[in-house]
């Protein structure tokens, strides 16, 4: 009698396999059924053909994510056998698809300085890190960098051969000069300067800033600005230079002895072109009284070069040479009422610098001679104050030439010895080298259009 097998399907035990060891694992009794056929490569799995599988409904192929059909969330017919997914599913949230490298820096300025030329050593040696960067980091930029190399690399190969040559000395010179060339209205107080022609007539539209230690054509010792916003005309533009230029001629040169005979005052004026272009300054400059002559040296004395004792000596003279000049014109009635005034007011002046230069504490080499003159200056305010006193012109006169004969004197002259000052007076109007203190080179003045 014979066993019936069990039902279903049954196929026999493959004699050339090995037993197969028993499942340790209970069957998840959630797990789908098992296709008994799917390893058969003889037997025709009933379940490879899914009759259901061009379903559009049972797929979601219609409609947007979520539509379900009329029939139901499964559409007409089942869902598709053992769980398989209807569509692929998307993670959610920013997807980075299609964003680009960033571009590497280092590669940008290489190409800068490649384009420039400029520091090729340095846009070489960037481009080169660049690469490196751009293989390690998978950056953007690598055409930039091979550029910036290779464009650097020219560059210093024409930096090496200029520098073998001799053409990089050349280039420098030319800039030097290039920069050394100055507009006309853009001196400053101080600067000592060539001009571009050989005279100082005609206008100025540059010039070549030059060293005041040597040979020059012209030294700025004042700038005057102008006020306005359209153009005061040429006259009112010279009235105001031959005022203010001869004011502060001098606070920059105090020692009018220290003014050769060959020094004389020139200014600088504006134009109404250059006005429209920015130009609103007087440069007052001294230059050779002779146009073919040039200047050796600065003329400039004031407090950025003089000591304590000769700027304290310097001051007192030129507080009794300003009395001094104001001299009355000659009157036909010999001493007037103005001429004794005035001598009333050098007697005043003279009397309180001795006083000042008494009251000063000088060095051991100056000490005496300035004593010396500060007696001779008393004794001067004495013939002044007899001026002033005078009730005829011939007892005005004969004190009047007594005490100029003590203004530049022999002690003055010893004083200015000791205190390392100019000892040559400078001549005056009528050719004398006594009297007033003077002004130091001619007394003519040249205004030049810059």
């Amino acid at each position: 009698m014979s066993i019936p097998p069990p039902p279903g399907p049954h196929r026999p035990e493959d004699p050339y396999q090995p037993p197969q060891p028993p499942n340790p694992y209970p069957q998840d009794p959630f797990a789908p059924p098992q296709r008994p056929y799917a390893q058969d490569p003889y037997a025709q799995d009933p379940y490879a053909q899914d009759p259901y599988a061009q379903d559009p409904y049972a797929r979601g192929a219609y409609g947007p994510p979520g539509y379900q059909s009329p029939a139901g969330p499964q559409g007409p017919y089942p869902q598709a056998p053992y769980g398989a997914a209807p569509y692929p599913v998307w993670g959610q949230g920013y997807s980075p698809y299609g964003r680009l490298p960033a571009i590497n820096g280092l590669a940008v300025a290489a190409l800068v300085l490649g384009i420039l030329c400029f520091l090729p050593a340095v846009g070489l040696v960037l481009g080169i890190i660049a690469l490196a960067q751009i293989r390690k980091r998978g950056e953007r930029g690598k055409g930039m960098a091979v550029a910036g190399s290779i464009l650097s690399s020219v560059g210093l190969a024409l930096w090496v051969l200029a520098l073998a040559t001799g053409g990089a000395a050349d280039f420098w010179q030319g800039f030097k000069e290039g920069a050394g060339a100055r507009s006309g209205f853009s001196l400053a107080k101080g600067d000592c300067f060539d001009m571009p022609g050989e005279t100082f007539d005609g206008d100025v539209y540059d010039v070549d800033e030059v060293a005041c230690a040597g040979e020059h054509d012209a030294e700025v010792f004042a700038t005057v600005p102008l006020s306005g916003r359209s153009f005061p005309g040429d006259d009112r533009v010279t009235q105001v230079a031959d005022d203010k230029c001869h004011r502060l001629r001098d606070a920059y040169a105090m020692d009018p002895w220290a003014l050769t005979d060959k020094a004389d005052v020139y200014y600088l004026t504006p134009t109404s072109e250059s006005w429209n272009l920015g130009d609103r300054e007087i440069t007052c400059v001294f230059g050779p009284v002779d146009d073919t002559g040039t200047l050796t040296g600065s003329l400039r004395e004031d407090e950025t070069t003089l000591d304590a004792d000769q700027l304290t000596f310097l001051k007192a003279m030129a507080a009794v040479d300003e009395v001094l000049y104001q001299e009355p014109e000659d009157s036909a009635e010999g001493a007037s009422a103005a001429d004794l005034t005035w001598a009333g007011s050098a007697r005043d002046v003279t009397g309180a610098q001795a006083v000042a230069l008494g009251a000063h504490t000088w060095s051991a080499t100056s000490r005496g001679p300035v004593a010396a003159l500060v007696k001779d200056m008393r004794t001067e305010s004495e013939e002044w104050a007899a001026a002033a006193k005078a009730t005829d012109a011939d007892g005005f006169y004969e004190h009047y030439e007594t005490a100029y004969g003590y203004v530049d004197g022999r002690s003055t002259v010893t004083a200015r010895e000791a205190l390392g000052l100019a000892t040559t007076p400078p001549l005056y109007d009528d050719g004398s080298d006594s009297g007033g203190g003077g002004t130091g080179g001619g007394d003519s003045e040249s205004g030049l259009d810059v």
